[in-house]
Parts: C-alpha cells; structure tokens; sequence
C-alpha cells in the first residue's frame, strides 16, 4: 500500500471515531435505559465499531513512516484499545459471561467473525526488539553457563505403558477387521439379491439390450457428475472463492513482495525517526537563541504592566502566583484586575454553596435504568480526534512526498517548551522585583517592611505508608536475574503466538442463548479473551494503569486443550519474562518461612523492573487443596496459599505483572480460596466441530500434505470428536463427554457462573451475593 492509502484509513478510522464521540459524548446527557436487551445492544454496537477502529489504526501505525503523524496514531490507538477493553468488562457485568455472541449486530453492519478479529499491535514487540533480543542473549548463557537443560520446549508427551499400548493396538485392530468383515458381508447380502432376481430370467435379446442400456445409464451419468464438478470448480475462481492449481504456487512469491514492501517501509521508519530527533534538538537550539531573548522582555514587560494596573485599580500590589498555580501564565487571560477580583469571589460563594439535590432520607436522586460506566479513555480520544481534525485533515502534503517531519510543527511545539522554561526563570526574577516594589511602597508610607525572603508555610504534607522493606537492596537486579534463572524460577517461553491457537468461531453461540442453551465457548473465543484481559493490558502500559485492572486469571480445561500454550503465547506476544511458581517446581528451593519470603520478594522485586512480567501457577488445585493426597504432602503444595493473596494486593496498576494459574483438576481444590486469588476464570472446552476441521486442514499443510477435495476432511473431523488440540497432535485418548460435563458444571459454581445462572432464571443477582456475604458473616461470628 501506499502512504496515500495509508492516509486513507487514517482518515476513515477518524470519521468512525468522530461518530462514535458524539454519540458517547453528547451535548446532554443521555437518560438511563429502562431495557436491559437494548442496553446490551447499544454497548455491542459500541464494542463493535470500536474494534473496527481498532483494527485500522493498528495497521496504520505499523506502516505509516511519518514520524509526527505516528505520534499522534499511537496516543489514539492506546485510547481505542482502553475504551475496547472497558466495553467489554462492561459486557461481562452486564451478561455475566466471557463470552458474547453478536451475530445479529454483526450482520447489520454487514461484517464477519473475521473484522471482529483483536488484532495484537506489533509495537509490542518491534519498539523493544533490542532490549528483547539482549534479554533473551543473557538468559541463554545462564542456563549454558550452569548447565541447565531448562530450554524452551514443547509440551511434553505422555508415554504409554506396554499394556496401554497394546490395548489400543488391539482395539484399533478388532475395529478395522469388524468394519472389513461388515463390508465382505454387505457384498455378499448385495451379490444374493442380484442373482435372486435375475436367476428365473432368460438372458435373451431384450435382457441384453437392458443391460447396455443401464451401462450407458451409468456412464453417462459419471461423464455428467464429472462435468458438473469441473464447471463448479471453474464458477468458484471464478468468483475468487477457489484458485487454479498452477497458481498455488505463486502465492509465496505475492507474500515475499509483500513482506519486503513492508520491511522497507520499517526501514524508512527508523530513518525518518532519527531525522525527526535530530530535527528536535535543532531547531530548539535555533529557536532559544533566535527567540529566546525577546520572549523574555516581552514577558517582564507584560507582568510589570499587570503590577501597575492592578495598583492602579486596588491601591496594593497582587500576590504573585506560586509555582503549582501555573505562575505568570495564570494572569494572562485577558482580563481587569476588578474582572479577576469578582471571578475569585463568585468562585469562593459557588465552593461554599455547592450541594448535591438529596430526597427526604438523605439519598442523591438517581433516575432507574442502566448506564454506561464512567470511561478513563473518552477525554483523550476527543483531544486526539481534535488535533487530527485541525492539523492533519485538510493539511495539504503535496511537497511532502516522501513523508518526512514538518519543520513548522516542531517548531510550534517547542515554542511552548521554550516559553514554560523562560517563564519559570522569570517567575523567579519577577517575584523579587515585586517584592523589591512592596518594599519601596511600604517604606515610602512609613509602614513596616515585610522582609522579601519570609514565605508561607507549605502545607503539611500527609504521613506516607511504610514502603514495604527491601531484603535485597544491596544486590543489583542483575544478580537478582541470574539467580532466579539458576534456580528453576525463571524461565524462557517458547516460540509460539496467540495466532498459533487455532480455533474457528462459534456459529451457534446467538441461536442456542435466544433458546435459554448456554453454548459452550469455541477456541476463537478463548484467543479473543485472552487478547483482551492480558495481552492488550501487558502490551501497553498506559492502557495498564487505565483500564480496568486484571491482576490475574485462571485457565481452567482437560489436558492437551493448550493452557500451556497460551500461557507462552502472553509472554511472546508482550515480550514479558515468565517466573514458574508452580508447586513442583518449588521443591526444595529455598526452604523455611524466611526462604519462602525472600523467594517471593526476589520474584516480584524483578517482575517489576523488568516488566511486563507473567508468574505461573502451574497445577493451580495443589495450592488449595481440600486434602492432600499422601503422596504429596511432602511436596508442601500449599505453600504459596497464604503469602501469594497478600503479594497480589499489592500489584498496582502501574505494574504489569500477571499472575496465571493453569489446571486440568479444578474439581480437587477449594472453590471459595481458587475464585479469591483469581478473579477471572476462563473455561477452555474441547474443540468443536469447526474447529476441529480448521486444525486438521493445519495440520495436514504443516506436515507437507496438501488439502484437496479429494481428502475427506469431515470424516475425519467427525471421528475426532471428543479430541484436543494436544490430543489431534499426538492421536491420544479423547476427552470423553463426562469430563467436559464435570467441568462445565464446576465452572457454573464460580461467581460468574453463578450470576448468570440467576439472571438466565430472571433472579436478583445482588440477593445472591447478599445471602453469601451474611453467611460468612454468621461463620465469623460463630468463630
């Protein structure tokens, strides 16, 4: 693509943002909806239309080689992407589910499942690729160094005994003979017939004339089948659904042309950005010298003339702003001292005056219905929507073909770096020239001097909290690392991404909950959870500290369904260090209640310098569970039960740590502590059928096979059933349909299955949670 067409979007995306603002925030405000289903509706659309953005100015950013353009894309893409994630914790308070299914708003904006897409910016990893690549270099001399053989590996596979493998050998076998035998006796049941009726007939002329006839019959009816299928096949390139078998092979040639394009476009990138830093510092350079000196007589003029006028009208000199107040640039608003006067006391009347309307019991009013909850991410949409319609809309780029920084921009911004520097030098002289005026006013009437260096005492400043102490300050985080790394702790990801989770879109999803069915999620669903509530938020710090805090989550499915996989999917896509915690994985290592909080403090002390971090909980039902097996009790596998919850109220949202906890055994831990460490749960099922066939079709290209009408795929999606991913992959037992049934039934015991049980019944979801909160409330007492 081109830098026009790049434009293009940009500008597009911009007119769907524009809408969108003036619906979000119009000119009053919007009353509560009374309908809970057109409420959810509307908050659909907005989610929507706010991917669509989404999606556009991802790609626009990635390529655009502008580099004050970008700066402009990347401040409101961060705010899309915030506003996204907003909407849809707002869906799952409202629905109370992780899933959605919007077929219906899909089709009215006529889209498919495939714009609906979160996409990963590529910013994530491209902008830290240096630091990544350094990262990873000195991790893999650790684990050399100390000869380690923790490297980044697949899952690992179970291995059969020798009567497990026998077993299956002998059951496959007995079922191929008992599908071989059925075919022989099916022949023969056909053979019998055949000669039943035509053993009484005589083979004359007319039977035999018969038989050529049904011969042709046959023949011509294999030519026409055979023709049918050659024109669909042709009606099908022809409408672009199917490609010529010659021209496969041409695709990887359009790819690599596509991928040097884009590569060269990143190189221009990084060009025009170290032409645009040298720019910077120039032409600051050029404008203090050229500029500087006359902003800074033209400020001391303009605040003495404020001192004389203000004498003029008051008969006493002002008070000069102090520097929190904004200084000299407080007093430039173009107005009287007596204008400024009566502002400053209409302003004290209004603060004293102010009051909330309350009813009779002392309660704001609030008018019944839903709302839309407060956004963190609107204002900064509007500014940066704002400053494209005014500077960049209908700015005529003509002369600047080749996309480099505008000059005149720079300098407009640096003009006012330059004046907030100036001002605050002359703040300082200013302040004393006053005070030098007050002193000769003062000595002149034959009152007392005040002496110009006597300030007001600050404010006193509010007692701090205890910082927690630090056990390892006198230790770089170097030695922190390398440590850690020694020890098991922390750990490389392996080389997989979120698009590597193959999944195809639940068609079903709106039809089953329209008929009272909760569908089960499909593995699209999945990656789009996991894209939102932990990829997104480690990717990008501002959308972190803003949007809804998710400290950590669960990922609850039978084995093989790519818990795993996911978890090293965050870590590769956020370019995020990865701490094992894991029960097992504890064993032995820093042993008694002191080791045990030195490990911790050693784990989140590095998580948090060297953020994004993730801290795995592999196993997650050993850390609560109701009883311990004997076989493992000497393991200790709750030994993170009670320190873990305290280090979670500490991360912040300045902190990108997430903690994830996997586990196929969910049933054997304590549901109550489980859904208190981990406030979002995601229930990961067994493949469906699309699916299954869209990992088949994968597998069968990855191993060298090449996918043609010839290949049944259908069968073998169907006689797959029961199976996961992990399961396709290394042909395993399935995962039978009571496993998948007692998961589903334990997931509907979490909180958030719980709600939506109630509300699917048309119960108060509150009353619940008020039933559950004064029981333990009675259990405390009690105790």
């Amino acid at each position: 693509m081109s830098h026009s067409s790049y434009n293009k979007l940009w500008t597009e995306a911009h007119e769907e943002l524009g809408d969108l603002l003036s619906q979000e925030l119009p000119s009053e405000p919007l009353r509560p909806e009374k309908d809970r289903v057109v409420f959810f509706q509307r908050l659909v659309t907005l989610y929507v239309r706010y991917v669509r953005i989404f999606r556009q100015l991802e790609e626009v950013y990635d390529q655009n080689i502008h580099p004050q353009k970008r700066r402009l894309i990347r401040v409101v893409l961060d705010g899309v992407m915030g506003r996204v994630i907003e909407l849809k914790n707002e869906m799952v308070e409202k629905e109370y589910s992780e899933y959605h299914y919007m077929d219906d708003v899909i089709q009215d904006l006529k889209l498919t499942h495939e714009d609906l897409e979160i996409p990963i910016p590529k910013y994530f990893i491209t902008e830290r690729r240096k630091e990544l690549q350094e990262r990873a270099a000195v991790l893999s001399s650790i684990l050399d160094r100390n000869g380690s053989s923790e490297k980044a590996q697949p899952t690992t596979v179970r291995v059969l005994s020798q009567e497990e493998a026998i077993r299956l050998i002998q059951v496959s076998e007995r079922a191929r003979q008992g599908r071989l035998r059925a075919s022989i006796m099916r022949e023969i049941h056909k053979d019998a017939e055949r000669w039943s009726k035509t053993k009484d007939k005589d083979l004359n002329e007319d039977t035999a004339h018969q038989a050529a006839i049904q011969i042709q019959k046959v023949w011509r009816g294999y030519i026409q089948r055979k023709r049918m299928k050659q024109e669909r096949e042709e009606e099908m390139i022809i409408l672009g659904m199917s490609v010529k078998s010659g021209l496969a092979q041409s695709y990887p040639a359009v790819v690599l042309a596509e991928d040097r394009e884009k590569a060269a476009r990143k190189k221009k990138q990084e060009e025009h950005e170290e032409d645009y830093q040298k720019a910077l510092n120039s032409i600051y350079m050029n404008l203090r010298e050229t500029e500087g000196p006359d902003m800074t007589e033209m400020m001391k003029d303009q605040i003495r003339q404020w001192f004389t006028e203000y004498h003029d009208a008051t008969g006493s000199f002002p008070e000069y702003p102090d520097e929190e107040q904004g200084g000299s640039a407080s007093i430039f608003t173009n107005k009287t001292p007596e204008q400024l006067m009566e502002e400053a006391e209409e302003a004290n009347k209004t603060q004293k005056g102010k009051g909330t309307k309350v009813t009779g019991k002392g309660e704001e009013e609030k008018e019944p219905g839903l709302k839309l909850l407060p956004s963190e991410f609107l204002s900064e949409l509007q500014t940066g929507h704002k400053t494209f319609t005014e500077v960049w809309r209908n700015r005529d780029e003509s002369k600047n073909f080749s996309q480099r920084h505008e000059a005149e921009l720079i300098k407009e911004e640096k003009r006012k770096e330059l004046e907030a520097e100036i001002r605050l030098q002359v703040d300082e002289l200013m302040r004393q020239e006053l005070a030098n005026w007050k002193l000769s006013a003062e000595g002149k009437k034959g009152g007392k001097a005040k002496p110009a260096g006597k300030k007001k005492k600050p404010p006193k400043a509010e007692k701090k909290k205890k910082k927690e102490r630090d056990l390892t300050a006198d230790r770089s985080v170097e030695s922190l690392y390398e440590e850690l790394a020694v020890e098991g702790l922390l750990k490389p990801a392996a080389n997989v991404r979120l698009h590597d989770f193959i999944g195809d879109y639940s068609y079903l999803g709106t039809t089953l909950r329209q008929t009272d069915i909760e569908p089960m999620p499909s593995l699209s669903d999945v990656r789009q959870v996991i894209s939102l509530c932990a990829v997104l938020p480690l990717g990008s710090q501002v959308v972190h500290e803003k949007a809804p805090l998710v400290k950590s989550i669960l990922l609850v499915g039978p084995t093989g369904v790519g818990k795993k996989m996911l978890l090293h999917a965050i870590c590769q896509e956020t370019g995020a260090n990865l701490f094992d915690l894991s029960p097992l994985n504890l064993v032995g290592k820093y042993p008694g209640k002191s080791g045990l909080q030195m490990m911790l403090h050693m784990v989140f002390k590095v998580a948090r310098l060297m953020q994004p971090s993730v801290v795995w909980i592999g196993d997650a039902e050993k850390m609560f569970y109701k009883k311990i097996p004997k076989e493992e009790k000497a393991l200790d596998p709750k030994r993170l039960k009670k320190d873990l919850p305290k280090i979670l109220k500490t991360i912040k949202g300045e902190d990108r740590i997430l903690i994830v906890g996997t586990t196929s055994k969910p049933l054997d831990a304590d549901l109550k502590s489980l859904c208190k460490l981990y406030s979002k749960i995601i229930l990961i099922p067994r493949p469906d059928y699309a699916s299954r066939f869209v990992l088949w079709k994968e597998l069968v290209r990855r191993n060298g096979g090449v996918v043609t009408s010839a290949l049944d795929l259908s069968s073998l999606v169907k006689i797959s059933d029961g199976y996961t991913p992990g399961h396709m992959v290394r042909v395993i037992d399935p995962v039978f349909q009571d496993e998948e049934e007692a998961l589903k039934n334990w997931y509907a015991s979490t909180p958030l299955g719980k709600k939506r049980a109630r509300a699917a019944l048309g119960l108060d979801v509150d009353e619940d949670e008020a039933a559950d909160g004064g029981k333990d409330d009675k259990k405390k007492g009690k105790k």
